[in-house]
């Protein structure tokens, strides 16, 4: 039997991340469609249907442009929220402001009373508490 089947995928895509997060996504929609969601059981249908015949396309070349899409987006998602953890890390030693002319984010340790900030970008100075 497995020999069947390692015969059928040969010359297939078969799966990757991104036929793993379609996977999720329909195992979700399912779970919500037991509650009493209906279009969600079709939603779970459609995309589960999308995930296999990506699993069984022969077309390596086109579903491995799809996968490398879905990988670039996902990093740039995963970027932003790396930052904004590393911020909000960061808020007990340091303040976090924005320079009045740019726009820039300027990192300044706390404790040190008013100070005068000088924004590296651009060079406008401003006074704020730290």
């Amino acid at each position: 039997m497995r020999e069947k089947l390692q015969r059928f995928m040969w010359g297939r895509y078969g799966n990757d991340n991104l036929n793993q997060f379609l996977l999720s996504v329909a195992f979700v929609a399912l779970i919500i469609s037991f509650f009493g969601g209906g279009l969600f059981y079709f939603v779970a249908t459609i995309v589960m249907g999308v995930a296999y015949f990506r699993m069984f396309s022969r077309n390596i070349s086109k579903r491995s442009a799809e996968n490398q899409q879905y990988l670039k987006q996902r990093m740039k998602i995963r970027g932003i929220f790396s930052k904004k953890k590393k911020e909000w890390g960061q808020l007990k030693q340091y303040h976090i402001y924005r320079c009045p002319n740019c726009r820039q984010k300027i990192r300044v340790p706390r404790g040190r009373g008013r100070i005068a900030i000088s924004c590296r970008k651009c060079g406008n100075e401003f006074v704020k508490k730290s």
